[in-house]
């Protein structure tokens, strides 16, 4: 059985979940989320969400834990919102943004300007001395973890010096260099 998929999802204050027609949709204080989910039962019974399988068949064992996870992602977005950080690690890298345009200078020859979507907040902070964090904050989970990672894939961390887009916290694998 799911362990996941049968933990209930308590539902905070300021927030509605309503189920209809296999669409579960999610309002708080920083927008609304909807999900589309088949093969659960979702309901929603005094300030929690529950989410049930009709059958032990092997499909609906996996979405069982999959669509849990994702409601719960929904309600905690829409409560608190979640944020990533990027930092910007090597020589000349820098970021700035101008609303919703973010321009990155990562040692090519041109700056790289990306149109960030409006449901994610970008800011930029730069301080003398340290390294430039680029911020992305919204309600959506999965949207925010698309950004980053395609923000990160103009230039990953290399191993040796360690150069490149980074995750605030992320532990890089190191490697030795040329001995003499």
């Amino acid at each position: 059985m799911s362990r996941i998929g049968k933990n209930p999802i308590s539902i905070p204050a300021g927030v509605t979940v309503e189920v209809k027609d296999a669409v579960v949709v999610v309002k708080g204080k920083l927008g609304e989320l909807s999900q589309t989910f088949d093969k659960v039962n979702v309901k929603v019974e005094d300030g929690q969400v529950i989410v049930e399988r009709s059958s032990d068949l092997k499909d609906e064992r996996a979405k069982h834990g999959l669509y849990r996870s994702l409601i719960s992602n929904m309600v905690v977005g829409v409560s608190e919102g979640f944020t990533k950080q990027l930092e910007l690690v090597g020589v000349g890298y820098r970021a700035s943004n101008q609303g919703q345009k973010l321009d990155l200078a990562l040692g090519f020859s041109h700056n790289i300007v990306l149109e960030i979507v409006p449901e994610v907040t970008v800011e930029t902070v730069s301080e003398k001395g340290k390294n430039p964090i680029v911020k992305l904050t919204s309600a959506d989970k999965q949207l925010v973890g698309q950004v980053a990672a395609k923000i990160r894939s103009f230039r990953k961390p290399e191993p040796y010096k360690g150069k490149g887009i980074k995750f605030v916290g992320e532990e890089l694998r190191r490697k030795a260099g040329k001995s003499a």
